[in-house]
Parts: structure tokens; sequence; C-alpha cells
């Protein structure tokens, strides 16, 4: 067996149908984590789905609960078939955001599998069901195709809660890091580049949600009888977050701006353009950064965004000025941002610019985090990905939006290599989600060639990566 051959089987065995069949059942379960009913799905699609799958696969099964978030649980799986061998970690989560069946558009439901030309439309189909389920069945391929063996250790990790920020991930990867060691890490979440180019990302922007809060007084009082002689609460948060970003959308916040944007980021995203695909919003060429390009904000710059702003009573203006406004905004960032001390930055630069009386609330967040793009595992995975696809894949130093990388990377110390196998305009946590099923196939192809490469060429790339990453210290 080669590894084209491999390939070409695992290529045959989609196109029967037969992955198709699989991820109609695991849509069908509704295994919404953010309602507190479905806790017998939850459990049910790691005992029931995922389980039998990995015991066939000759993998030892650790069901284990899940202390900060009750039926919620973690599923590890093992298969060592020599310790001498490279580790490979993996993970999915089975947990999908609420169905919100009653606003998909007529024909389609949630939890039922519809295709429509290269759409495959349910709940899960891109975020996460679908691309699990590529890697699991690329997995097995390997299995078959060996005889019975991968040509390396492997463990799986999967978790039902990541929808609801993870809880209970970093304390288990914490408690049981002897379980989870391994070599590298691989996994498929998030969003391609776009749905015409295989991506490999290496990490995450971090996400700090804060709250900005003015209480003037206890009460209301008529706009008529006292406007101009009491603040307005509103007026002055409106100017207080003008100060923190301007009206171009730009970072005004010295201390909460970057230095990873070095050259070397810069030319490796030269090679990206973000947007102009179907479904893609148009861009606001000059909304943010100006001395950057477009890609570059997104993937090497900080964003604050206003999520919400509430003072008065927007359902029932009246004629009063508010006693109280409050906003929530958010911290996107890259490596490099120093994000701990947010709360001080901020309160400090509205102090600077007259607005001492604003309270500052750091409500949560989540590192940002960032693989060595010259760590030879990446050139591996960008040569793999290339040889199968005939593509040049895109190479993102770190996805645009957040994921729980940093228990992988920061806790269990492993090299991160995501590839993930859905793309912008999937329709993830909104209504009418889908999965392409040309990305699906080629996802395959791509997986099932990484996985044969890995079994093929392991101990050599872990000591390459092994040598460099000791150099880089």
């Amino acid at each position: 067996m080669t590894a084209q051959q491999a390939v070409q089987q695992a290529t045959a065995w989609f196109d029967s149908g037969e992955f198709h069949r699989i991820l109609a059942r695991r849509v069908a379960q509704r295994t919404e984590s953010q309602r507190q009913d479905r806790d017998s799905e939850l459990q049910r699609y790691l005992q029931d789905e995922i389980g039998p799958q990995l015991i066939a696969l000759g993998f030892t099964l650790h069901f284990i609960e899940n202390t900060e978030a009750a039926h919620r649980p973690f599923l590890v799986a093992v298969r060592i078939e020599d310790p001498a061998l490279p580790t490979l970690l993996s993970y999915g989560h089975g947990d999908v955001v609420f169905g919100d069946d009653e606003n998909w558009r007529e024909g389609l439901s949630p939890w039922q599998l519809v295709e429509e030309g290269d759409r495959w439309y349910a709940r899960g189909s891109a975020d996460n069901k679908g691309q699990h389920c590529v890697n699991l069945a690329a997995l097995e391929h390997i299995f078959h195709a060996r005889g019975g063996h991968l040509g390396f250790n492997c463990k799986m990790l999967f978790e039902m809660g990541e929808e609801i920020s993870s809880p209970g991930l970093a304390q288990l990867c914490q408690q049981h890091g002897d379980l989870l060691q391994a070599d590298l890490f691989i996994a498929s979440d998030g969003p391609r580049l776009n749905a015409i180019r295989p991506t490999l990302f290496l990490g995450s922007r971090g996400a700090v949600n804060f709250r900005l809060t003015i209480n003037a007084r206890d009460n209301a009082y008529h706009s008529g009888n006292w406007g101009g002689l009491l603040t307005n609460p509103g007026t002055q948060l409106a100017n207080a977050i003008a100060s923190l970003v301007n009206a171009q959308g730009v970072l005004q916040v010295e201390a909460l701006k970057p230095d990873s944007l070095t050259q070397q980021v810069r030319d490796i995203l030269s090679d990206i353009e973000v947007g102009g695909m179907p479904g893609d919003p148009d861009i606001d060429v000059n909304w943010g950064e100006p001395a950057l390009t477009p890609t570059e904000r997104l993937y090497g710059w900080n964003t604050l965004e206003v999520l919400s702003f509430l003072t008065g009573n927007p359902a029932r203006p009246m004629n009063a000025i508010p006693g109280e406004a409050t906003a929530v905004c958010q911290l996107r960032f890259v490596v490099g941002t120093d994000w701990q001390n947010l709360a001080h930055h901020v309160s400090e630069h509205l102090a600077q610019h007259g607005f001492g009386y604003v309270k500052v609330e750091f409500m949560r967040g989540s590192p940002a985090t960032r693989l060595d793009p010259t760590d030879p595992l990446v050139d591996w995975v960008l040569s793999s990905m290339a040889e199968t696809s005939g593509k040049k894949p895109a190479l993102l130093p770190n996805l645009g939006g957040s994921l729980p990388n940093e228990v992988f990377s920061d806790i269990l110390g492993l090299p991160t290599l995501w590839v993930p196998h859905s793309y912008p305009a999937c329709g993830q946590h909104g209504v009418n989600e889908h999965m392409l099923k040309s990305i699906a196939r080629e996802g395959l192809q791509i997986m099932t060639r990484l996985l044969w490469d890995l079994g093929e060429q392991g101990e050599a790339l872990i000591a390459k990566h092994r040598q460099h990453a000791g150099g880089a210290v």
C-alpha cells in the first residue's frame, strides 16, 4: 500500500455515500450544550457515536466527568502502539449551539442533513461534527490500509462544552497531563481562509470582554426641566469609548497594541487575501489601522469592538436624562499583547482623557497563541497538503477568531497545527449552517495523506521539531 493508494481508497469510500450517512446520523443528535435539557444527548454522543468507532480502532476509552460543568463530559481515547513511536493528540467537540429550528429557511431543519448542490445543511455540519468526522474517517482508513496499525501512537480528546467556552477543559489538561502527553497536536475547527484554498493555522487570536459603566444617579430626570444641568451618562460613555477606538475603528490605547507584527509575519500574510468570496460581506477598506493591509488587521493586529451599548430604555424612550449607561466591549488580540492587565490599561487611558469616573470591569478572557511559523512541522504539513490537493495552501500564523488552543500549546506544551474543513460563509452559529461536500472530500484526502506521512516519517519529524525548539531557546 502506498500513500496515494490510501488516499484513493478513502476517496472512493467518501464517494460511496458512507461519510454522508455517518454525518447524517450524528447531526440528528441534538447536542445543544447551551440548553439544560440536553444532558442525555451530550452523554450519548460520546458513548454511542464516538466511542464505538474508536474502540474498533483499538483505543482505550476514558470518560471523565467535567467538574466545572455538570453533564458536559470529556472523552480521552488512547492507542499506544509502541512507546518509542511519536504520539499525536487530536481534538473535537460534539456539542453545537442552539438549533434555532423555527428560523431555518423552508425545507431545512437543523437536525436533518439536507444536500443541495455542494452544500450539506445541518447544525454541526461545519462546527464541529463534520470536521471531526473527516479526521476520524482518515484515521480509520490509515488503520485499515496498514493492516491494523497506524505507525504512530494516537490520543483523541473530545469535549461537549466548547460552545459554552469549554468549561473544565483547562483543568482537565492540568490534572490529566500524563494521560494527554503527546509530541504534536493536529486538529480541525474554525474556517479555512476561503472555500478554495486548503488552510493551516498555528494558533488563534485571544479575546477579552470587558464592561464600561457610568452610574451618575439613581433615577432618570426630565430632560426639559434638567437638561443642560445634569450630566448625561450615555453621552459621556459614548465619548469615553471614542477615546478608546476612534471613528475609523483604530485602537487608541497604546498599551494594548501588540509587538508581534514582525516582518516575518508580514511576509507570510502577504500571500493571503481576505474576503471577496461568495457570501462574504464587503470589506470597509478605510476601517481599522491605516498602515496595515486588511489581512494584517485581521491576523496580525488587535481590534476593539463595541458589542452592546445601553442607556435609558431603547424599547420605550422617555424624555428623560438616564441615570446610568453601560457598554460591553471586546478586544481581539494577537500574541505580544498585555491583555491580562487590560482593566488597568483601559482605566488609566480613560483617566488621562478625562473619563476617570468610568468603571472598567474585566469579564472574561482567553490568551492568544501562535506556533513558530519556522518550525519544521509547519513546512511538513504545508508540503503534504500541497501535494495532496494540487493547490498552494494558505498559512495563517493564527486564526482571526478564538479557539481553546492555549490548553494544548501552553498547558500541554505541544506544537499546534490546525487544518480546518470549513469555510467563512458556512453559517456557523447562525441559521442554515452547512458544510461544503467538496471541502469535506478534499479534507479527507488531505488528512489521510498527512496521517500516512506521520506513520512514515514521524520520528524524524519530531526530532527536527525538538532540534528547532531547542535552538530557539
